[in-house]
C-alpha cells in the first residue's frame, strides 16, 4: 500500500479530526468534558435551533478552543426521510445559500464567531431533481474554507482530496477496536481521518458516540506524536497551505 508523500508538521505522519453535529444536549452534558480532560480540540456542527437553548454554554465551548462549524440553518436533507420538512428535492441554489448565510448570522449571533468551516446535513449535498438536480458543492466552497461531507467511509488523501467536500467516517457506535483500526490505517498511508459523531454517551445506542471508545481515542492520540489530533479548520487550512489548493473558499 503506497504512503503519501505529503508532508504533515514534524512529527506527525497523519491527521485526525472529530467532528459532531446538530448541537445535541450531550455533548455538552457529556462529551466536552471528556474531551477536554485530555486536552482534545473537537469541531461542533450545530443545528441553529439547539444550540440557541443552550447559547451561552456553546460560545463557552468556543472559548475553549474547540471549532463551530455551520451546519445550514434548517438541516435540509432528502425528503426520503419522513422527518424532513423543506426537501432538497424542492430548494434552488438560492435558497441553499440564504441557509448557510442566515446560519452564519445566527451563530455569529449565539457564540460571537464568524464558521470557517460546514458539514452537510445528511451529508447530502444536492438540490432539486432529476434533470434540474445539482450540486451545492460551490456554494460551500465560494462561502467556507472546508466542507465536511459525512457516511464516506474513508479518509482524505491531502494532497487529492476536495476541501469542499471533506471525506469522513461515521464514529457512532465504534468499539475502540474499530476505531483504531481506521487510525492505525491513517497512520500508515499518511491521510487525514475525519470522523463524525452525534450523540455521546456512555450506552451503545443509535446515532452515539461511545463514551469509552472517545476516551480511549484520547489515551492513544496522546501517546502517539505521529498523530496530530486538529480541528478541521485546522487541519483544512494546513492541507490548503502546502499544496496551494484553489479548491476551498474564502
Amino acid at each position: 500500500m503506497n504512503r503519501s508523500v505529503f508532508r504533515w508538521p514534524a512529527p506527525a505522519r497523519a491527521a485526525v479530526s472529530l467532528s459532531f453535529d446538530d448541537a445535541r444536549p450531550s455533548q455538552l452534558d457529556c462529551g466536552v468534558s471528556a474531551l477536554d480532560s485530555f486536552g482534545v480540540k473537537a469541531t461542533f456542527y450545530v443545528s441553529i435551533g439547539p444550540a440557541r437553548a443552550r447559547s451561552s454554554e456553546w460560545a463557552e465551548v468556543s472559548e475553549r478552543g474547540h471549532e463551530i462549524g455551520n451546519h445550514s440553518k434548517t438541516h435540509p436533507c432528502s425528503g426520503n426521510f419522513e422527518w424532513v420538512e423543506r426537501p432538497l428535492e424542492d430548494m434552488t441554489l438560492d435558497d441553499m445559500e440564504r441557509e448557510l448565510l442566515e446560519a452564519n448570522r445566527a451563530i455569529g449571533e449565539l457564540a460571537g464567531i464568524t464558521p470557517k468551516t460546514f458539514a452537510y446535513p445528511c451529508g447530502q449535498s444536492f438540490v432539486g431533481r432529476g434533470c434540474d438536480c445539482q450540486s451545492y458543492v460551490p456554494l460551500v466552497a465560494r462561502h467556507f474554507e472546508v466542507g465536511r461531507a459525512a457516511f464516506s467511509e474513508t479518509d482524505n488523501n491531502p494532497e487529492r482530496c476536495d476541501l469542499a467536500a471533506v471525506a469522513s467516517s461515521n464514529m457512532d457506535r465504534r468499539t475502540w477496536s474499530e476505531l483504531e483500526q481506521l487510525l492505525k490505517l491513517a497512520l500508515q498511508r499518511g491521510r487525514w481521518l475525519v470522523l463524525t459523531g452525534h450523540e455521546i454517551g456512555p450506552q451503545d445506542a443509535h446515532q452515539t458516540t461511545r463514551l469509552d471508545t472517545l476516551r480511549r481515542f484520547c489515551e492513544f492520540a496522546a501517546g502517539h506524536s505521529e498523530l496530530w489530533v486538529g480541528t478541521v479548520l485546522e487541519v483544512g487550512r494546513y492541507v490548503h497551505s502546502q499544496r496551494g489548493s484553489t479548491n476551498s473558499g474564502a
